[in-house]
């Protein structure tokens, strides 16, 4: 702990205002308006604002939201567009076949919305209720008291320069310290790899597999638009031992979300999932859509899909996980929000019951109970083996997932296991390199003009947030044996391969392009890559994502 750091104490302090982390302080002080107490509730987030890292397909179910704020339409929710129509398509290269929906993705009384806003409103009913936000603060450091509990987390400090010196605008970070701190960080949360290895949380859970997904806004000819259209794709332009699939969302104001997901865990080393996305938008039933359009937006973030079995234990001296950071999302709906938010009502009503518990102890036990007794288990349960049925591939998997849903409803006696995604990946003499197509700035573009619409920045004079364990393994390893993969699977350009030509490879980490989506830290074969939170405010603004 450093002298110079100044500190905060509150009842619980929220790690991200994301979903979860919102939901979480919100219930916290519904209850405690409920029963006349007083709960001192702090939400740090790394974002400038609330809703700026926030990314999401958009597809929401209300369940939660009910719950959580019942009035929530005479209160303004940014909910305006109502899921209309169900389409599920399977790709060739030329064609759109037509597919039964899967009773899972199927969206009527769902809204099509930004989840950005979402998050923004959400605030904005948190602080009216005196919860404090700090956006613009990232959470950098657990802290801990002398019997190993979690004592809360220190905030990044400011301004320090690229070589490890203090720069005239150095500010030391805050200590926010808790009875209880709560980690709602989203997919791979950096302090929760940390809480994973102290606490041992992953010891009786599969491994997390992960997806990234990639999604642009377009504002498209308003003859071509239709308020409320749902459409889900499989098939082309991946093979069938990719997992991935696309979604398109009509939405308000004649524009529309399109994106892509490509699972983590593939094999071929050549593949990059931004080029997957760009080769999708120029298939025959999407093209003609955004041609005569513009693109207005554009992000990536990765989502946790190991689902039931791939859960840790989500408490802990000190602290508890809630939402994506856990991995709650349910992959065959396409869904995490509303399973992210119902994790954190449950979190706190846990949390605001330890409370009032005598000689209670540091760990809210009861949270685990609490949520297999929700419809969050429920639901994750009956779809434990839709996602792990695909690492057998395409065809194997829609044939599992069949069985699973239609005739054993969910209840097989099985469980699939799951493998780490960075394993996955194959030697490169395994396979050819894809020849993608170069963009043609009509449909197709780019990195750096994607990476410009996300609006990315960060403080220039900062050490590189992307840390290497060993700076000899991106040559020495990923470019000799897998073709320097890194300067694919990431959707930035933040890492380029340089000197190569004249016989004298290095790695360039263009940190100021990082979306934060965390794909490298996932995906690195050898998990040389160490994503850390760059200074406070750093990274994308989405407006509208």
């Amino acid at each position: 702990m450093s002298a110079e750091r100044e500190s905060m104490e509150y009842d619980v302090v929220i790690v991200g205002a994301g979903p979860s982390g919102l939901a979480t302080a919100i219930r916290l002080k519904q209850l405690a308006a409920e029963k006349g107490k007083e709960v001192n509730v702090c939400v740090l987030e790394k974002g400038s604002e609330v809703g700026a890292h926030i990314l999401s397909g958009g597809c929401f179910e209300t369940r939660v939201l009910n719950e959580l704020i019942p009035d929530w339409k005479d209160k303004n929710a940014p909910l305006n567009i109502q899921a209309e129509a169900d389409h599920f398509v399977f790709l060739t290269k030329n064609h759109a076949i037509p597919m039964p929906t899967p009773p899972q993705m199927q969206n009527e009384d769902n809204y099509l919305i930004s989840m950005a806003n979402l998050c923004r409103w959400l605030g904005e009913q948190a602080e009216g209720l005196g919860v404090e936000i700090y956006p613009g603060f990232a959470a950098a450091e657990v802290l801990y008291n002398e019997d190993g509990s979690v004592r809360g987390v220190a905030t990044g400090d400011m301004g320090i320069g690229k070589d490890g010196q203090h720069t005239e605008n150095y500010q030391p970070g805050m200590e926010l310290l808790a009875k209880q701190t709560v980690f709602s960080e989203g997919c791979r949360g950096s302090l929760t790899q940390e809480l994973f290895e102290k606490f041992d949380l992953r010891k009786d859970a599969q491994p997390q597999t992960y997806g990234v997904g990639i999604k642009e806004i377009w504002e498209i000819d308003p003859a071509k638009h239709q308020p409320g259209r749902v459409v889900h794709t499989v098939g082309w332009p991946l093979d069938s031992g990719v997992y991935g699939g696309s979604f398109l969302y009509h939405i308000e104001n004649n524009q529309i979300a399109v994106g892509f997901v490509v699972g983590l865990d593939y094999k071929n080393p050549y593949i990059s999932p931004y080029e997957e996305f760009q080769r999708f938008k120029t298939h025959p039933s999407v093209r003609p859509l955004l041609e005569s359009g513009r693109r207005v937006a554009y992000g990536a973030r990765s989502l946790s899909e190991g689902g039931l079995q791939s859960l840790p234990k989500i408490t802990f001296p000190g602290g508890l996980l809630v939402g994506d950071t856990a991995g709650f999302l349910d992959v065959p709906k396409i869904k995490g929000v509303h399973t992210a938010m119902k994790s954190g009502m449950v979190a706190a009503e846990a949390i605001f019951e330890h409370f009032q518990g005598e000689n209670a102890g540091t760990e809210v036990v009861a949270y685990t109970q609490k949520i297999k007794e929700s419809w969050v288990w429920s639901d994750l349960s009956v779809s434990r083996n839709i996602r792990p049925g695909f690492h057998w591939g395409l065809w194997a998997g829609l044939a599992l997932a069949g069985m699973d849903t239609y005739l054993l409803r969910g209840h097989a006696p099985w469980t699939f296991r799951i493998h780490a995604d960075h394993s996955a990946i194959e030697d490169k003499s395994f396979y050819t390199p894809i020849d993608y197509p170069k963009p043609d700035g009509v449909v197709t573009f780019d990195r750096l003009s994607s990476v410009f619409l996300a609006n990315v920045n960060h403080e220039e004079n900062q050490r590189c947030h992307l840390r290497l364990k060993d700076e000899s393994v991106p040559i020495n390893v990923n470019l000799k044996k897998y073709a320097a993969p890194e300067t694919r699977y990431c959707p930035a350009g933040v890492y380029e391969i340089l000197g190569e030509e004249e016989g004298n490879p290095r790695l360039q980490i263009n940190a100021q392009n990082c979306l934060h989506c965390k794909t490298c830290d996932i995906k690195d074969p050898t998990q040389n890559i160490r994503w850390t939170v760059p200074e406070g405010g750093g990274g994308p603004n989405y407006p509208n994502m």
